[in-house]
């Protein structure tokens, strides 16, 4: 039987998720296990019909969308990382418009010293600490669509910048990759110091939702983060490169439009870049697709001998195992570069602290309804708000460790380590 709930704009929702998940804890003292909690406040998936499918909802992201008016004030942090020095620009969400900045994104400017020098607060508002896509920024209307109902209830926001993009300057000889978690991670220790009553969250995209996966998998249950949130995340970075391709969209279009707008980051930082001697600027001038730019610039970046090499140690889809605070993913199953066969449905079925929800329907951070909204950014947001708001997270994650049983490791051997992705035995 042909489903044709897509003509009335009707996306089938599923959720995938441990056979015992956490139990929350209300702040009014009842329960609610976690995956219950998750399909009770995510909205039901009405799209726009006349985007019908995956790539018709992904090609909708380049039409022109001015977005929710987000400000913000930027501060340029120098990286504390001994491997990877450099600075990174992180963009907090103000409440006000300042004059504007023509070196920087629209609606944003500096903080002055004076004005970062007081920034700290004993405040206890909601902070959301947002990544963005490849080649994004805080700029970015999926991001400011998420970003936009959380700060009007109250919370506060900031974006970590990739290095090189939102017109930042890098002063090192890399830009980022699908693992670089380092920034994010002195950014959260950083906003832990200065705010120090905060909950906090976290909420990732595509390439973004990567690396959050990854950084809340390696901080497991000494993470800050009270939740996270990602979506569209491509998982399998692996299984991602041969779905794309394999098909004549995937990469002719898909492949060749990331790796032309890579290839503008790397011309706009080639002078820093290419005091890596690693990099051959010959052989990136030959670029067509994505994986050549991963190929040519990422790997010997990095110090991956091979592009395969840097998409198997980037993946996100074992962290997963390692997560031990609340994390929400979102993904369509028609997502043309987030593929469906790098979903890892198992992995989150051993993990009670994780629920993915899937559509069978909306794309690449898409998921477009009547009017310009997209779905996934009311989700997420009702999501985290729901759970600042009703639940005792200090309370339902601490000490929940019986349904954890599966995923804890013992000190007899064999160990899986989900960070390092290896089976651990004696030598």
């Amino acid at each position: 039987m042909v489903d044709l709930s897509w003509i009335v704009g009707q996306a089938k929702t599923s959720f995938t998720h441990h056979d015992s998940p956490i139990i929350l804890t209300t702040k009014s003292g009842s329960k609610k296990s976690f995956s219950d909690f998750t399909k009770n406040v995510i909205p039901p998936c009405r799209l726009n019909p006349l985007l019908f499918n995956g790539h018709m909802q992904t090609a909708w992201t380049a039409v022109k969308d001015a977005g929710p008016p987000i400000h913000y004030k930027r501060w340029v942090f120098q990286s504390d990382h001994e491997v990877y020095p450099g600075q990174f620009a992180v963009d907090f969400v103000i409440d006000s418009e300042s004059p504007r900045d023509s070196s920087l994104p629209e609606r944003t400017t500096y903080y002055t010293e004076e004005e970062f020098s007081h920034i700290g607060s004993q405040d206890v508002k909601p902070m959301l600490i947002c990544l963005h896509g490849l080649t994004g920024g805080s700029h970015e209307v999926y991001l400011r669509q998420v970003v936009a109902p959380v700060t009007a209830a109250g919370w506060a926001a900031c974006v970590v910048n990739s290095r090189g993009c939102a017109k930042s300057k890098i002063t090192s000889p890399q830009l980022y990759n699908s693992r670089s978690t380092w920034d994010l991670r002195q950014m959260v220790k950083w906003v832990r110091k200065m705010f120090p009553n905060r909950p906090l969250y976290g909420v990732g995209f595509s390439l973004g939702a990567n690396i959050m996966t990854n950084y809340v998998g390696e901080e497991g249950s000494t993470c800050e983060l009270k939740a996270a949130v990602v979506c569209s995340n491509p998982w399998n970075l692996e299984i991602c490169h041969h779905a794309l391709k394999r098909s004549y969209l995937g990469l002719e279009v898909y492949s060749r439009a990331m790796c032309k707008n890579m290839l503008g980051l790397y011309e706009l930082h080639k002078d820093e870049i290419l005091k890596n001697p690693k990099i051959d600027p010959e052989k990136v001038k030959t670029c067509r697709y994505l994986y050549e730019i991963d190929r040519h610039i990422q790997a010997p970046t990095w110090g991956y001998p091979t592009e395969g090499a840097y998409y198997r140690d980037a993946q996100s889809t074992d962290a997963i195992l390692a997560i031990k605070i609340p994390f929400l993913g979102i993904n369509a199953e028609d997502d043309p570069i987030s593929s469906i066969e790098a979903i890892p449905y198992e992995e989150f079925r051993k993990n009670p602290y994780a629920v993915l929800c899937t559509t069978n329907w909306g794309g690449h951070l898409s998921w477009f309804q009547y009017g310009g909204k997209r779905w996934f950014a009311t989700a997420v947001a009702a999501f985290l708000m729901k759970l600042q708001i009703d639940v005792d997270l200090e309370a339902s994650v601490g000490g929940n460790t019986e349904s954890n049983g599966d995923i804890v490791s013992s000190e007899k051997f064999p160990i899986f380590d989900p960070s390092h992705r290896r089976l651990i035995l004696p030598l």
